[in-house]
């Protein structure tokens, strides 16, 4: 079953183009090679946030995929630690209906 996630990110905001353009360049290509979807970013400067959405639908949950996704040497050697750039994080999970 394809799963959604609507993440809101709140980011240090003298650092907001810099975590944009890490994610845009590292997060997105190595999400992808793992079987995610992206399907949509945006930015809110007022608010200093990154909003995106991120999708999966694979065999096995998308719990289990994000997992194998931290844990894996590929994003160790991705050498980005969010908690440098991110205040806060929220995260939606959603199905879609249309």
């Amino acid at each position: 079953m394809r799963l959604s996630q609507i993440r809101t990110y709140t980011v240090r905001p003298e650092r907001l183009d810099e975590w944009v353009a890490k994610w845009r360049t590292l997060v997105v290509p190595l999400r992808q090679q793992f079987g995610f979807e992206i399907s949509g970013s945006w930015v809110d400067r007022e608010r200093s946030e990154h909003i995106w959405v991120i999708s999966y639908d694979g065999d096995d949950s998308f719990e289990e995929a994000n997992a194998r996704y931290w844990a894996s040497p590929q994003r160790e050697a991705v050498n980005l630690d969010p908690s440098q750039f991110l205040l806060d994080e929220q995260v939606r999970q959603v199905e879609t209906v249309l």
